[in-house]
Formats: structure tokens, C-alpha cells, sequence
């Protein structure tokens, strides 16, 4: 059916309801959201949404406006895991630690037929 009404109507006549339950209207008399390609440098022509962007480049973020919102983006950025205050300070002891065993392995080494380490057991 519908492919009967698009061949006997001319497509400037069948502007109706859009998607998403967006009212009616000309969707080419839409003002453009204008943003400038990075790669091309020509404007989106993408229709704009109140803010003057299309749905894509939306516009840059003004930023939390209350203390909780602020909170919660300090708590987004937290660095956690690897990268970790407290993960850094336990790999610089455990370097630490390595070294001074290695250290003392070494002296075992060094000691001769003595050693304790290379004694063999009868």
C-alpha cells in the first residue's frame, strides 16, 4: 500500500507525523544545526534542536550547576585500579621489597659451597 501511495502522490505532499511522535511539520524548513566538519570543514546540515545543534553535536556542556551533580563528576573522574595513589605506593614498596630480596639472595649466592641455599642433602 504504501508503495502505491508514494508513486501516485509526489513526495512534496506527503509531509505528515515525523518519528518518535515529533509533531508534523517540514522537516526541510528545519533551521540547520551548522557545527563545521573536522575532515570536510562544511557546515552539518542536520536539522537543529532547540539549542541550535543537531542531535549530534549538541553543544558543549556548561558544566554541573549543583553540589551533587559536581560530586558526582568528581566521583566519575576518580582515577581507580592500576592507576590508583594507593596501587602506586603498594607497587613502589613491593619494588622495594624485591630489591632487598634480591639483594639477599645474591649474598647467598656469593657465600660458595658453604651456602645454605646450594647445600645438597645427604
Amino acid at each position: 500500500m504504501n508503495a502505491i501511495i508514494s508513486i501516485e502522490v509526489p513526495h512534496a505532499k506527503r509531509r505528515g507525523w515525523l518519528k518518535n511522535g515529533n509533531p508534523p511539520g517540514d522537516f526541510s524548513k528545519a533551521r540547520r544545526c551548522g557545527a563545521r566538519g573536522k575532515r570536510s570543514g562544511q557546515p552539518c546540515r542536520a536539522p537543529a534542536m532547540p539549542n541550535g545543534r543537531c542531535r549530534l553535536h549538541g553543544g558543549k556542556s556548561t558544566g554541573s550547576r549543583t553540589i551533587e551533580g559536581r560530586k558526582r563528576q568528581s566521583q566519575a573522574r576518580l582515577t581507580h585500579g592500576w592507576y590508583s595513589v594507593e596501587i602506586g605506593m603498594l607497587r613502589s614498596l613491593m619494588r622495594v621489597v624485591l630489591k632487598e630480596t634480591g639483594e639477599i639472595l645474591d649474598g647467598f649466592r656469593t657465600y660458595g659451597n658453604e651456602s645454605v641455599l646450594h647445600q645438597k642433602q645427604v
